[in-house]
Order: structure tokens, then sequence, then C-alpha cells
């Protein structure tokens, strides 16, 4: 009888020290610390755009001219940014970034996005049949975006046995809707050099 219960308090130390060399260890790290793990687009990647991008577009000329040939803050609407890299690329991080950068500088309105008014107006004709006279929003008074912001992001790999540079170019453009041209371009590029990589 004790030697059936040695060996089962064995076999349960056993199985334990298996389990606990199996568990998650999670450990959190700073959000500006840097860390590659697979050489792939990461949130460093994405901050570093951002930062670029907005410093860059808040301090071009577009703004200044646009106040004075209209007296009016202008205001923008993010449009496609295409990611024609080799991976997957979450866009939105970064252009979110853009986007409250625009908000909280005061000197760029941004309008919400085709799927975001979709909401906005179901809201609305909603409002329209239930709400009282003196808070229900009227129909046909949104703002027309004066930009839309569109962009690609492009990739250049090169590689050799055990090693990989991977480039990437962000490019993006202010259009105006009114007559197409191109009020600012903002470029970010990133280049890395990959060892030991699992080359697609």
């Amino acid at each position: 009888m004790l030697k059936k219960r040695t060996w089962a308090m064995i076999l349960l130390s056993v199985a334990a020290l298996m389990l606990s060399g199996c568990s998650t260890e999670v450990k959190r790290v700073g959000v500006e610390q840097v860390k590659d793990l697979s050489g792939n687009w990461n949130d460093t990647d994405s901050r570093l755009v951002s930062e670029e991008m907005i410093r860059d577009s808040l301090s071009a000329s577009w703004i200044d001219r646009h106040e004075k040939n209209s007296s009016k803050a202008p205001s923008v609407i993010i449009g496609s940014i295409r990611n024609l890299s080799h991976e997957h690329v979450n866009t939105r991080t970064f252009v979110a970034d853009l986007e409250r950068a625009f908000v909280n500088s005061g000197r760029v309105d941004v309008v919400a996005s085709k799927d975001e008014r979709e909401g906005i107006r179901q809201e609305r004709a909603d409002m329209d049949l239930n709400s009282s006279e003196e808070s229900r929003k009227e129909m046909g008074k949104e703002t027309g975006a004066d930009y839309m912001l569109i962009g690609t992001i492009n990739t250049i790999i090169d590689a050799t046995e055990g090693e990989q540079i991977r480039f990437y170019q962000v490019d993006l453009t202010l259009v105006s809707i009114a007559d197409n041209r191109k009020v600012w371009t903002g470029q970010k590029k990133l280049k890395k050099d990959v060892k030991e990589a699992k080359f697609r």
C-alpha cells in the first residue's frame, strides 16, 4: 500500500513538472521598446512611419495655403492605403496615429470614412423617427472633405543564403478632391538586415 502511494506521489510530481514546463510565460514590455522577432513589419515600423508622416504633414505648407485661400481649416478623409508589399501590413495603426495628430493639432479636420458614415447616417435616420424636435439632427448637413489621403506600401527583398535585406517604402499623398492636385506627399523608408530567416 505504501509502495503504491509512493509511486502515485512520484507520478504526480513528474506530471506537475511537465505541466509547469509547458505553461505560457507573459512579460510586459514598454510600448517604445524595440523588439524584432521575425523581421516582418511590426509595431516599431508602424510607429516610425506615423511619427515621420505626422511631423512632415503638419509642418508642410499645404495647411497655410488652404487657410489663406478659404479662411477655414482643411478637412481630410482617409482613402485607400494599398499594401503592395510581400507581407501583411496593418495600415490602420499608423493611419489612426496620423488622424489623431490632425485632429489634436486643431489645424486639420478629419471627416468620417465611408464605413463610419454609414453607421452615423443610420443613427440620423433613426433620430428622424424617434428623437425630439430639439435634439434631432437634420440630414444633408455633413461636412465634405477638401482632401483625400491615399498611399501605398512597397517592399524590395534581396536575399542570399542565411541573410535577407528587407526594404520598405511607405508613400502617402494628400489629393485635392476639387481638382485632383497633390498638395502634400510624404515618404518613409525602412531597411532591415535579417539573418538566418526562413525565406518565402
